[in-house]
């Protein structure tokens, strides 16, 4: 099997490598018209004709924005899948069964990123194992990235850094979009999105985005009886409004979500002396609503009031074999915000929050049947003000300072402090700092579930609230070199704990405890540098290398924290014919190996380095563009992401201990059509 294997994969590559030379050679006209874009956004209209792929932040925080054009290099069919040509941000398989997926920023897990929409906190507690896999590629207008800690003014989980989607806007020009896509995995995908403009109002305009996948077929290649992937298959609506006048700007958006997941074992698997099938099933449904409201008073100063309202509906069941978690969360927020320029040099942003969560919670942590679920309830509502005061010296010293102030329902009060700074004595070379703290309430069950595809006890100690201080320094310098411009970048963050919640895999083989670090030490320091450079018109090249050292207590002491990757390097090509006409992506990845648990077997402690190989051909027309590509075209895999797979019910089954890629090497095509 392993020779058929590495057969498909060279066939892959052979063929990728085929068409780049055809494509090559029949390169013709673009007309460079149908790339470009228009936008606007809350508080601002603006053209854009020709953005960056990828462009830093210009403030104080360190922190890039990924447009389409970058979101165009990889065939991006969700958030999860839209950092693949992306130094800084790890996307990988929390677990081999069920599909869920995690960031990890600064070396740390994506639940210390705060993920927002549009400004609006999002993704939490019980949509975060699988939230990544609900904000469909198509529908983004562009990603925002912003590491360490961030501003105050979006809340005050933010440990890591934050990451902001902006959905396509309905104010924009009008058009419309269908986006097709399919893979050898069998996942097939269509997506549709258009808006338009009242004639009669033309401050006001609607549009709608819609997304349907489904993952059809099952895929066993390592043999070893469960799917490799989970059978998906997702509907996904949205429909804006927006109203764009002078004094007044109204943004607003309801959604519907509807996901059903199937995993396990396949049907073909032999089970175990006669033992029943073992079946991983969810059923999700999730209904989000937002309205953003701003007051403009003064547009030369900036002085303006801002009214966010949000709510979702969060409704999951989920069975693990016999184990099951079902839950229902309810999720409110509000924000007032007042922001306004005093001078060129000096502006503030202060404001109130709050924020409101509910859980309603049914679950049981063992397979037997005759065992009743167990049902709690938890409630947490947190009022919050802030203040926030930036100084401005003619771009070259960018200074920001913000403070604020929660009251939990749980916790009681904590304050958190956040301050950058930028220096930027020319146009070629700024340096930053920052340092800030943050805090996170931590839903157990609701955001691990996906341990339950263990079969190791569960054991959760009652909980307090996460609390780390941030630190970062970062240098980027603009060198003329060769007639082009080499832009270079270096950072460092360190990530101090002050309580952190570990999921506890060393302390025995039979049990995974969820605990707190109760005075113990856990850390992360993270170094990375990062190279762009034009090596001629067209062609662009991108070298990244990442060190991580990322430290936890757990099992009794301070170690390595399993399942990281202690380094990783990242070289990625793109190369746009001089007309337009064709567009070649190649990304290749270098992961560093890292710890891995022995579970009382005589194998190695470390799990080894990895590459991964991923290329993609686009071919663009006047309205139109297809793209095929291939993702791990090196074809490594995990040889046994599932311990004990051909006995689900022993209680040495284990599908979470997930180090590398957990499929093989995967082909996908795909039409974008816009008018």
């Amino acid at each position: 099997m392993k020779k058929n294997a590495t057969s498909h994969s060279k066939r892959l590559i052979g063929a990728t490598f085929l068409l780049l030379y055809a494509a090559t050679a029949n390169a013709q006209i673009l007309n460079t018209d149908t790339l470009s874009t228009k936008e606007k956004d809350l508080n601002q209209a603006q053209v854009v004709a020709k953005r960056k792929p990828v462009s830093k932040l210009t403030g104080p925080e360190n922190g890039f924005v990924l447009s389409r054009t970058e979101l165009f290099k990889a065939a991006c069919c969700n958030l999860g899948e839209s950092f693949t040509t992306n130094p800084s941000v790890d996307v990988s398989y929390s677990d081999a069964a069920t599909g869920a997926k995690q960031i990890k920023l600064l070396g740390l897990a994506g639940s210390y990123v705060q993920m927002l929409t549009e400004n609006i906190p999002d993704f939490r507690g019980a949509a975060s194992p699988y939230g990544l896999g609900y904000v469909p590629g198509p529908w983004m207008q562009s990603i925002q990235v912003s590491k360490g800690s961030a501003s105050v003014k979006n809340g005050y989980e933010s440990i890591t850094g934050q990451i902001n989607v902006e959905y396509k806007k309905p104010q924009a020009e009008p058009s419309l979009e269908v986006n097709l896509y399919g893979d050898s995995k069998s996942r097939i995908e269509a997506n549709f999105d258009g808006n338009v403009h009242f004639s009669h109002k033309p401050q006001l305009s609607t549009g709608i985005l819609a997304h349907y996948e489904d993952n059809f077929a099952h895929h066993d290649e390592n043999h070893d009886g469960f799917l490799d992937k989970p059978k998906v298959r997702q509907v996904n609506a949205m429909n804006r409004w927006a109203w764009v006048g002078d004094k007044y700007i109204f943004q607003a958006a309801v959604s519907g979500l509807s996901e059903k997941r199937e995993g396990g074992q396949t049907k073909h698997a032999i089970a175990h002396n006669d033992a029943e099938h073992y079946e991983i099933d969810m059923q999700t449904t999730r209904f989000t609503a937002f309205a953003k409201n701003a007051f403009i008073f003064n547009k030369e100063k900036g002085t303006n009031l801002a009214l966010i309202l949000s709510g979702n509906y969060h409704d999951a069941d989920a069975t693990y074999g016999h184990r099951l978690y079902n839950v229902t969360q309810k999720t409110a927020y509000a924000s007032l915000m007042f922001e306004t320029n005093f001078t060129p040099q000096h502006s503030l942003s202060a404001g109130l929050s709050l924020n409101h969560d509910y859980y309603n919670q049914a679950y049981r942590l063992a397979h037997a049947v005759d065992v009743s679920a167990t049902h709690n309830r938890e409630r947490e509502t947190t009022p919050g003000i802030y203040a926030q005061y930036t100084y401005n010296l003619n771009d070259k010293l960018v200074a920001m300072a913000g403070l604020r102030a929660d009251r939990s329902s749980v916790y009681g009060t904590f304050v958190t402090p956040r301050f950058h700074v930028k220096y930027a004595p020319n146009n070629a070379f700024n340096i930053r700092l920052s340092a800030g703290e943050g805090y996170r309430t931590v839903h157990a069950l609701a955001e691990h579930n996906y341990l339950l595809a263990s079969n190791r006890q569960l054991v959760i100690s009652p909980l307090k609230q996460e609390r780390a201080w941030n630190y970062g320094a970062s240098m980027q310098y603009k060198m003329p070199l060769g007639g082009h411009i080499l832009d270079f970048n270096l950072e460092y963050y360190f990530t101090n704990f002050a309580e952190q919640v570990v999921v506890d895999y060393d302390t025995d083989n039979a049990h995974i405890y969820v605990h707190n670090l109760n005075g113990h030490r856990s850390y992360s320091h993270t170094l990375q540098a990062e190279a762009t450079y034009t090596l001629f018109r067209g062609m662009t090249l991108t070298a990244a290398y990442r060190y991580n050292i990322v430290r936890q207590y757990t099992g009794g002491s301070v170690k390595e924290k399993p399942f990281t990757n202690r380094y990783k390097g990242l070289l990625t090509a793109s190369y746009k014919t001089p007309l337009e006409l064709w567009q070649f992506d190649v990304t290749a990845q270098l992961n560093g190996g890292g710890r891995r648990l022995t579970n009382g077997e005589d194998i190695s402690s470390r799990f080894p380095t990895y590459a991964q190989l991923n290329a993609q051909i686009t071919r663009w027309f006047r309205h139109f563009s297809i793209y095929i590509g291939g993702e791990n075209l090196t074809n490594y895999k995990q040889k046994t992401p599932i311990l004990n797979a051909q006995t689900p019910w022993d209680e040495k089954f284990d599908a979470t201990q997930v180090w590398g890629p957990v499929h093989g090497a995967m082909a996908y095509a795909g039409i974008r059509i816009q008018y």
